[in-house]
């Protein structure tokens, strides 16, 4: 349990000092994924620290190293000239007991010192006899050899005969000292003794040193200046960058006289004036289009309004003949009826040009107030009726007991949910269509479901287009205009809201009409799914949102 315990404790403190380093570390990461330049200076210092650091780790060991082996050459060559002397020296001594002998072997090593003593930093001669315990080693000085010769390198030279070096560090003076030492026997009439010669190697590591700091400062010196040349041209690169960045978000926001400076006649500048020339070729084609959109609505606008005051007269005259049929012949009759109802039809199509062309101009006006919206759907539902009947359609009606209140136009809402049913009724081929209100906190959402022949994947975008017909051959029972759906999404969108579809072929379609329940407020989700409940796990048709909020949640 303690460990358990303890554990528990542990992970929580990691979790609480990773998320403390997150927060810490966010504004560096941020910056680290926004900056271009950053990114590029970071790397080329990692880089070339890297190889820089290499380059210096070999140079200083190469030079240490051949220091190390000029020395070693030095000693050697020194090293020969004093075994030939001690040769000359020890050899007028028959045996290892003669009285003389210990004097000769103090004289050798005081001649071969040559006065030079190790606490002035000169070199250190010893020589003694390891196989003869009777004759005491000696020294050249007084510094002690215990810490440079080693057993080892003693084994080597007095057991093994041979010459033997080593590296070893002494105490001298009281500051740490690097010794060359060097060993070889010394043949005798009696045997051998041993010869040791310690060589301070103080300038070669000075020079060693030195080396070092030399390819550690320079080093320093190379990836800065790496560093700063980096980010001078990664700078020269980011900045014309920036600046067609900057001029983007001006024209996507309008601004379309924006234009980036052209300096010289290098790619950066190439780049630059090909930028401006599209950005003059989309202005004058948005100018255009504008334009021509212009003059399309006022058109629009024109024609409705000019044929408004002959479509009277001609109403007039259509009246008075339908009213009189009965006395005509029944040619003459059929022709009144079929007069009315395109007249009818005529007039439908002319006020909703004039409502498009309101929407168009901005002029569209949302007359918002409290209404419960279960009279509407019921109110639709009695008048279109008739119209299920005839074609053998029967409309449910799914309301709650309570009464929707929300803040919306309801000639507007009215509007749509006729399009919406008076579609699914013309498309529901012959099968019940279902009418469903709900409501939470914030929205409303009316959906009204049909199983007629759907819609092809792509189609649910396109619905909403002014005109689109699935099926141009097929004849309408509405006597709609085409312009039904892509009226109600403009209501849709006025109201802050989403007018939806879906649908899948041979399986029916579905649309939803989601409205806050205040005016003005955001749309977060709806209360009732898009895809009927009955398709969700095996339906995966794309679900579009009319209205041009990317954050909503469409469930």
């Amino acid at each position: 349990m303690p460990v358990r315990r303890t554990l528990r404790v542990l992970r929580r403190y990691l979790r609480v000092l990773g998320r403390r380093f997150e927060h810490w570390s966010a504004p560096a990461r941020r910056q680290w994924r926004r900056s271009l330049q950053l990114r590029i200076v970071a790397l080329t210092l990692v880089a070339s620290s890297l190889l820089v650091g290499a380059f210096g780790f070999f140079v200083a060991e190469r030079s240490a190293k051949i220091l190390l082996n000029r020395a070693q050459d030095e000693v050697e060559s020194s090293m020969a000239g004093k075994l030939k002397y001690s040769v000359s020296q020890l050899s007028v001594h028959r045996q290892d007991r003669d009285p003389r002998l210990p004097q000769t072997i103090k004289t050798t090593v005081d001649t071969l010192a040559d006065g030079d003593r190790a606490e002035s930093g000169g070199s250190i001669v010893s020589m003694r006899a390891d196989q003869f315990p009777e004759i005491a080693p000696y020294t050249a000085g007084k510094t002690p050899t215990g810490d440079l010769i080693t057993p080892e390198l003693i084994r080597a030279v007095s057991r093994d005969g041979k010459k033997a070096e080593q590296v070893r560090t002494a105490d001298v003076g009281g500051q740490k000292t690097k010794f060359l030492v060097y060993g070889t026997p010394v043949p005798t009439n009696f045997g051998h003794v041993e010869l040791y010669y310690m060589v301070p190697l103080t300038t070669e590591d000075s020079a060693a040193n030195q080396i070092r700091t030399t390819v550690l400062v320079t080093g320093l010196a190379l990836v800065i200046l790496l560093g700063v040349i980096a980010g001078l041209v990664t700078r020269l690169v980011v900045l014309p960058v920036r600046d067609a960045s900057r001029t983007a978000q001006r024209l996507s926001a309008g601004l379309l006289d924006q234009r980036m400076r052209v300096d010289g006649e290098d790619d950066l500048a190439l780049l630059a004036a090909s930028f401006n020339q599209m950005a003059a070729n989309l202005q004058r084609q948005i100018v255009r289009l504008e334009e021509m959109s212009r003059l399309q609505r006022r058109f629009t606008s024109d024609v409705s309004h000019e044929l408004r005051t002959p479509l009277t007269t001609v109403r007039m005259a259509a009246d008075l003949i339908f009213a009189e049929r009965d006395e005509f012949d029944p040619a003459v009759a059929r022709s009144a009826e079929l007069l009315q109802a395109e007249l009818d039809r005529f007039e439908s199509l002319l006020t909703d040009l004039l409502e498009i062309s309101r929407f168009d101009a901005g002029f569209a006006a949302l007359d918002a107030e409290h209404t419960d919206l279960v009279p509407i759907v019921e109110r639709v539902a009695d008048r279109l009726t008739g119209l299920a009947d005839r074609v053998g359609v029967t409309l449910e009606l799914r309301l709650p007991e309570t009464p929707v209140i929300a803040e919306v136009d309801p000639r507007r809402v009215e509007r749509v949910l006729r399009n919406l049913v008076g579609n699914a009724v013309e498309h529901g081929e012959g099968r019940p269509v279902q009418i469903t209100l709900a409501t939470d906190e914030s929205a409303v959402a009316v959906t009204v479901r049909d199983h007629g022949i759907g819609l092809k994947p792509g189609e649910e975008r396109l619905v909403f287009n002014r005109f689109w017909r699935a099926d141009p051959s097929r004849a309408r029972q509405t006597g709609g205009t085409g312009l039904g759906l892509s009226i109600s999404a403009e209501d849709a969108r006025l109201h802050g809201g989403w007018l939806e579809a879906w649908g899948a072929p041979g399986e029916g379609a579905q649309f939803r009409l989601t409205l806050p329940v205040r005016a003005g407020d955001r749309l977060l989700s709806a209360p009732l799914p898009l895809i009927p409940r009955d398709r969700l796990p095996t339906i995966e048709a794309p679900v579009v949102p009319v209205a041009p909020d990317e954050t909503a949640e469409v469930f």
